[in-house]
């Protein structure tokens, strides 16, 4: 059998690079190669169409092992099991505790509690925890951050007086000054001093982490992948540059911080950020030269060196950020995928965020559809099996290479800038994520960036029936005097907010406007012409009505007034709207706005008969779109 397989393969000559690209040319029929193959990423780098074995020469990315400094594969060996968290906001901590056990019950074995800072007690503690093995599930905990110091007291008060042992337990208390300074604009510094107070207390808990990284804020104002990448890593520099300032011994001061990572819909893009994420940060701690202060550990490097203090914690929450409040059951689908990716890349537990978040308090309906998309993932499709699926694929490999550099040049700018928090305070960070934010806002009000559902392949009858987009809640409840100085925040608002505000417009208005397909013409051209202009309206809500076609454009005027529509949007080939346009137009006589759907050669003759309104891939959809509910007196 070897034999036959040897044979086999000398039979066959392998193709070069260059072949391959030669008999991509010739399919491609004359098109440009660059232009129609090669993916641009908004990562700062190019990624090609395919990938051979030649690109992987001198990467020491194929060296890695699984549960192998840097980690690049994943901080375990044998299996990919993840905890599956869902969080719960804590109003009363009985009800809490009532829903957490039930949450356990079904497949859930990690819990995040909000809490708020004005009902911090014992006895809240022991309510809201009561029944719960807190050394069989993980435990995560946030509050106000000035109060953080008194939750981490009574939590590992309560952990005492129960008997737990403070090395079985696994968890988080969520502090990240600098992530208020971010998103509010708040002067969070004289928290930063709290920091070792923090570590101190939970120094008795090795698996209990204190000190966050919430770079799913940056994911969910829009940032980049390498954006969040790179600002995450100096963010958690920051921390861990401060804590061995204060003497906190670097081992000590890598193992408690945590790193909550948001996942964008970019598949292949966020299983190589996580990798890259891991491996980055391995060389970081590195740098610090953590000594492990255990004799007896099996996983003490050369010098005592720390290899445990180099692993990057993670979780990993689906993203607001591309979430819809119309056509909403596509964020399962987003959710999924993005779930996938992150469990893909070998994180350490993931959110999936209900499907309705956008606009209510998710139901009990969303958030069992959410839990059990990663229970499927788990227990269906077997993800937590096998140990970064991903490894050896040229492309993963190649992106993960790539998306490291460009995340690592960024990190490097913010060291150069004094660091995290004195870029935070100069804004520097906020004005660049705010900058990739508008524009994303422009891109998708041009079709550049598609947000599926909303400026593409709208569902045409939806109704809002009620919904509208939550407000962003603050936080921060003036506590302490943490709120004075302002400083730039980041802007959150949702790649599809701009068109969902014009959809409620629409819908809110006397009567929704009726967009009415003058068909005529070539029927291949009037019929994309028609699908486009279709899905073009729908997405400021306005009623579409379609049609076959034509014999004169006077019979196809004469049907929109029939119909009452409010425009009329000529649908024909660019050679046709010569002979079509202007006796459309003069028929129609000013009793509905008329479109062109195209841009023809003869766009400026149309223009001097009258005609101002052309719609086309070109167009920017969202500006267009506005500007015509004002012509309609939409406001």
């Amino acid at each position: 059998m070897a034999d036959s397989k040897e044979k086999l393969f000398s039979d066959f000559t392998a193709p070069t690079r260059q072949e391959w690209i030669d008999k991509i040319n010739v399919d491609l029929k004359g098109a440009d190669y660059q232009k129609k193959m090669v993916w641009r990423t908004n990562e700062g780098f190019s990624a090609e169409p395919f990938y051979r074995k030649e690109d992987l020469e001198g990467l020491n990315l194929t060296d890695a092992l699984p549960g192998v400094f840097p980690y690049l594969r994943g901080n375990k060996k044998d299996n990919n099991r993840w905890y599956v968290r869902q969080n719960i906001r804590v109003t009363d901590p009985k009800e809490a505790n009532a829903k957490a056990l039930d949450l356990l019950n079904k497949g859930v074995t990690s819990l995040g509690f909000k809490i708020p800072a004005k009902e911090l007690s014992d006895e809240f503690i022991a309510t809201l925890l009561e029944g719960i093995k807190a050394d069989a599930v993980e435990l995560n905990f946030s509050t106000c951050q000035g109060h953080t110091v008194e939750l981490a007291t009574l939590l590992t008060a309560y952990y005492k007086t129960q008997g737990y042992d403070p090395s079985a337990l696994t968890g988080s208390i969520d502090f990240d000054p600098m992530q208020k300074m971010l998103a509010k604009g708040k002067d969070t510094t004289a928290l930063m001093g709290k920091l070792a107070e923090l570590v101190s207390i939970l120094a008795p808990f090795p698996k209990m982490r204190c000190i966050t990284v919430n770079a799913d804020t940056l994911c969910n104002s829009g940032a980049y992948i390498y954006q969040e990448l790179g600002y995450a890593l100096a963010w958690g520099n920051e921390y861990l540059n401060q804590m061995t300032e204060a003497g906190i011994p670097a081992a000590l001061a890598a193992k408690k911080i945590k790193f909550n990572f948001g996942i964008s819909g970019v598949y292949f893009m966020e299983i190589a950020k996580f990798r890259a994420a891991r491996m980055i940060w391995a060389n970081i701690v590195k740098q610090y030269n953590p000594s492990c202060p255990r004799e007896d550990c099996p996983h003490t490097g050369e010098n005592k060196f720390c290899n445990c203090a180099c692993k990057m914690y993670v979780n990993a929450t689906t993203s607001t950020y591309n979430m819809t409040v119309f056509d909403s059951y596509v964020n399962m689908l987003r959710t999924q995928t993005e779930a996938m990716s992150a469990a893909l890349a070998n994180v350490d537990s993931i959110v999936v965020t209900p499907f309705d978040a956008p606009y209510e308090t998710p139901t009990e309906f969303a958030e069992r559809i959410a839990r059990n998309q990663q229970l499927l993932l788990q227990e269906e499709s077997h993800f937590d099996k096998i140990v970064d699926a991903a490894g050896g694929s040229y492309f993963i490999e190649t992106l993960t290479h790539s998306l490291a550099e460009e995340a690592w040049k960024l990190f490097l700018a913010v060291e150069e800038e004094g660091g995290f928090l004195a870029a935070a305070k100069a804004g520097s960070i906020q004005k660049a994520v705010n900058a990739t934010n508008a524009k994303r806002h422009a891109d998708a009000g041009k079709r550049k960036e598609f947000v599926l559902g909303t400026n593409q392949f709208p569902n045409f009858i939806e109704k809002s029936e009620g919904k509208s987009p939550l407000a962003a809640a603050c936080c921060c409840h003036g506590h302490g005097d943490t709120c004075e100085k302002p400083f730039d925040k980041l802007e959150t608002s949702r790649l599809a907010a701009d068109f969902e505000a014009l959809r409620l417009q629409t819908e809110q208005a006397e009567k929704q406007p009726k967009a009415f397909m003058l068909t005529i013409g070539n029927l291949a051209m009037r019929q994309a012409r028609a699908q486009f202009s279709c899905n073009f309206l729908a997405c400021a809500g306005y009623q579409v009505i379609d049609n076959l076609g034509f014999p004169t454009v006077e019979e196809g005027v004469e049907a929109a007034i029939k119909a009452e529509a409010d425009i009329v949007v000529l649908c024909s080939s660019d050679d046709e709207y010569a002979e079509y346009a202007v006796p459309a137009f003069k028929a129609l006589a000013g009793r509905a706005m008329f479109v062109v759907a195209g841009a023809p050669a003869c766009m400026e003759e149309l223009k001097a008969a009258g005609i101002e309104n052309f719609i086309h891939v070109r167009v920017d959809q969202l500006q267009t779109l506005k500007e015509y509910n004002a012509k309609l007196g939409i406001k």
